[in-house]
């Protein structure tokens, strides 16, 4: 009997690109994620390009420090749609700094951040 190479639900490189989108969300670079994980940031680097095969004690590292599932990244499950997807991974790393902020500073930065939107025309209907 001939053995058939098996062919998962799919590859190394889709793996890679959602492990590469759900880290993006949470707004870290591959350096932080691998600091996370006590690991080293080629290693991450080389799991999003699909070039290493995620190990499953791996996997499930990641999906807990990237806040998803482990069927996510493995495409079993859709992935959860995200608000701040499309934001620049730049803004999101400024936000969790500024939740460390106290609630003053916080609201003084908003009332900035509301003022230069007036200023360049941008409407702010988050009072």
């Amino acid at each position: 009997m001939k053995r058939r190479k098996y062919v998962g639900p799919t590859d190394e490189k889709t793996i890679g690109k959602r492990l590469r989108e759900a880290r993006l969300r949470r707004g870290l670079m591959q350096v932080q994620l691998a600091e996370a994980l006590g690991i080293d940031q080629s290693l991450i680097s080389e799991y999003e390009r699909g070039v290493v095969r995620v190990h499953g004690s791996l996997l499930a590292g990641l999906a807990k420090t990237l806040k998803v599932s482990a069927d996510e990244v493995l495409g079993l499950k859709a992935q959860r749609a995200n608000g701040s997807a499309a934001l620049d991974p730049r803004f999101l790393r400024r936000l969790q700094q500024i939740k460390k902020l106290p609630k003053r500073d916080k609201q003084a930065l908003l009332r900035n951040i509301d003022n230069f939107l007036k200023g360049a025309g941008v409407s702010t209907n988050d009072r």
